[in-house]
């Protein structure tokens, strides 16, 4: 028989999605599985999206340019603009997701064995795409005690190495919900000038950020125009996970250039999912305002509910729409499929990401989760119900 690839033997599985198989016996079984284990929001997709798909009078469903349909980048340059972010259509191309647009930028600024390094905790598909190109991670370890506050720069510093060639970040975070200040990435800026780094920023949270606080961009970083790369995504903005589209985003016109050969050699993005997603740019203030508020009270319920369970801590975070949080539990993977194949409270358990997945330190996360508040006030409620009852009767319970 055939050998697989080694790459394909590397690539990591989805802490997220592996535990699928079992969620999906329980709810055979009639077991009522709350999902805190995926960002996929129950929040309804604004109209207007729907509508551009349902009101499309075309008779062939054709290619768009390989970048993207010019009017949906011309819309996104005045979106960013009110972002304080001046680009133009060619600072842009749209991806099938935040994801390919990812994977375009490692790609074209990295060489197989090249280096980035990546505060952990992070989104748990950082692993795959760097395996998909042959570069390494260097994690540097952020820590729950902090709320996972961006790491001291001497830490790295003593990541860098010859092969270093980027830095990425996360803001608002995904796993831990941490938003970075600007003074945070006034640090990072100075190691990227330091060094000659890219600089890669994923911000599709920008919108979610809670109690008065704000976004800064890194496309606003003074004296990085040729560094910074920023990836965007409708599908948590808007609450569109499954109309895939996604944008690299950078003032360095090398680097979007040979970006544009890979975008090239898929074609093009979902010409039916920018339709929708051009349409999302109007989307009125008050639908954020809507949402953010919706978010902040699901936020509270999580992390005051989880914080008065005994042996649980969990940080406040200030953006996205998860928290990472430790656990009395004695390995988070073991646990989080036992939630799912020997637990149940009144019929009803909870699927969690085990914290593992986020991190590419070895045994790194062994006692922590990640919970995504995308249910409702109600279903959260009865989710740390769940958990808390889960808790005492965990046969691996540490303390």
């Amino acid at each position: 028989m055939p050998k697989i690839s080694e790459k394909g033997l590397m690539m990591p599985e989805s802490p997220i999605r592996k535990l699928v198989p079992f969620a999906e016996a329980a709810k055979k079984r009639g077991v009522k599985v709350y999902h805190l284990n995926i960002g996929q929001p129950d929040i309804p997709t604004p109209q207007s999206m729907i509508d551009a798909m349902r009101n499309l009078n075309t008779k062939v469903i054709e290619y768009s340019h390989s970048a993207g349909i010019l009017s949906y980048r011309e819309k996104l340059c005045k979106y960013y603009e009110k972002h304080n972010i001046k680009i133009t259509p060619d600072d842009i191309i749209i991806g099938a997701g935040a994801s390919e647009a990812i994977l375009f930028a490692v790609q074209t600024c990295l060489n197989p064995d090249d280096e980035i390094i990546i505060p952990e905790p992070f989104y748990a598909n950082y692993n795959g795409f760097a395996t998909s190109a042959g570069v390494k991670v260097k994690p540097i370890i952020s820590s729950i005690d902090d709320g996972f506050a961006l790491p001291p720069i001497a830490e790295f510093e003593k990541a860098i190495t010859p092969k270093t060639k980027a830095i990425m970040v996360c803001n608002p975070n995904n796993p831990t919900g941490y938003l970075y200040s600007k003074e945070e990435l006034e640090v990072l800026r100075e190691i990227v000038k330091k060094y000659d780094l890219f600089l890669f920023a994923d911000e599709v949270y920008r919108e979610f950020c809670y109690d008065g606080t704000t976004h800064f961009s890194v496309m606003n970083l003074e004296g990085l125009e040729e560094n910074v790369v920023l990836f965007d995504s409708v599908s948590k903005r808007y609450s569109a996970c499954g109309i895939r589209i996604g944008a690299m985003i950078s003032r360095n016109k090398e680097v979007m250039k040979t970006a544009m050969k890979f975008a090239q050699a898929r074609l093009s993005p979902p010409s039916l999912g920018q339709i929708a997603a051009e349409a999302a740019v109007e989307t009125p203030d008050s639908y954020f305002t809507e949402v953010i508020e919706e978010y902040r009270a699901r936020r509270d319920t999580v992390v005051n509910g989880l914080n008065k369970i005994p042996g649980v801590f969990c940080p406040n975070p200030k953006g996205a729409f998860y928290v990472t949080t430790k656990l009395p539990i004695d390995n988070c993977d073991k646990f989080c499929q036992w939630l799912l194949e020997d637990f149940n409270f009144e019929n009803q358990t909870v699927m969690l990401a085990p914290a593992t997945g986020f991190y590419s330190t070895p045994g790194a996360g062994k006692n922590e989760v990640r919970i995504s508040y995308v249910l409702n006030v109600d279903d959260l409620k009865k989710s740390i119900i769940c958990l808390e009852e889960a808790l005492k009767v965990y046969p691996g319970r540490t303390r």
